[in-house]
């Protein structure tokens, strides 16, 4: 309980902490590249993803690190739990943004973070948003910045891979950038298995091949989107964690 104290304590404590960074980077010259760019932004967000999942105890372990292509990427991910982000964020070296339910900008402090990160909000209630946000996110990586998203929808909690929405792939196929399968495997022992609180749990994260057919050929999104779930079920059941 104490930990969980602690967590949250420096979760918001560090968001204002981090108002002046936000502030700098938000006045950065676009004299700067796209990649130099990002990387900058993203310097602040990865440290405090990073404590996010120090401060539970858990450690990370990835695999694959040197399968990530140069320039804009969508990443495609399963949905373990709360931690999937953070995870992500402060394991992988590539910055990006991610798609997040409309719901989030009720955070304090963290969608100021997000929208300059280049993250899309999307409302799933409401489909002309949706696809206005599917539109945003095909600019994103046409403009040079990489994107994640998790098409399974919702967390999966342990349980088998959901079945994948392909709407979100439609970026990847209109952008022509590669699509990264990037497979989980234990972020839901953190949180979503417990009552109360946090406990420590080892993450592995494994990169995948990228998906670059699609960039030169005709490619139907739906039987693209079962590919990459394949892929992402056959690195989970391949993952050293049980």
């Amino acid at each position: 309980m104490i930990r969980s104290i602690y967590w949250f304590m420096y979760f918001f404590g560090f968001l204002v902490y981090s108002l002046p960074s936000l502030r700098k980077v938000k006045s950065l010259p676009s004299s700067m590249s796209t990649a130099e760019r990002d990387r900058k932004i993203h310097e602040v967000p990865k440290r405090w993803a990073r404590d996010l999942v120090n401060l539970t105890g858990s450690t990370v372990t990835v695999k694959g690190a040197e399968n990530l292509p140069e320039g804009p990427v969508l990443f495609v991910s399963n949905h373990q739990g709360n931690f999937d982000i953070p995870v992500l964020m402060s394991s992988i070296e590539k910055p990006f943004g991610f798609i997040s339910k409309v719901e989030v900008k009720k955070i304090p402090l963290v969608p100021k973070w997000m929208e300059v990160m280049n993250c899309i909000f999307i409302d799933r209630s409401n489909r002309r948003q949706a696809v206005q946000s599917i539109k945003e996110g095909t600019k994103a990586l046409k403009e040079g910045h990489s994107l994640v998203i998790f098409p399974e929808g919702t967390r999966s909690k342990g349980g088998a891979v959901g079945e994948f929405k392909a709407g979100g792939l439609r970026m990847a196929l209109d952008a022509k950038v590669p699509i990264v399968p990037v497979t989980i495997n234990g972020t839901y022992k953190i949180m979503e298995q417990n009552k109360f609180g946090f406990t420590p749990a080892h993450v592995e994260v494994m990169v995948g091949q990228p998906f670059v057919k699609h960039i030169e050929e005709k490619t139907d999104g739906k039987e693209l989107s079962h590919f990459i779930r394949e892929t992402i079920i056959q690195n989970l059941e391949k993952s050293s964690l049980k």
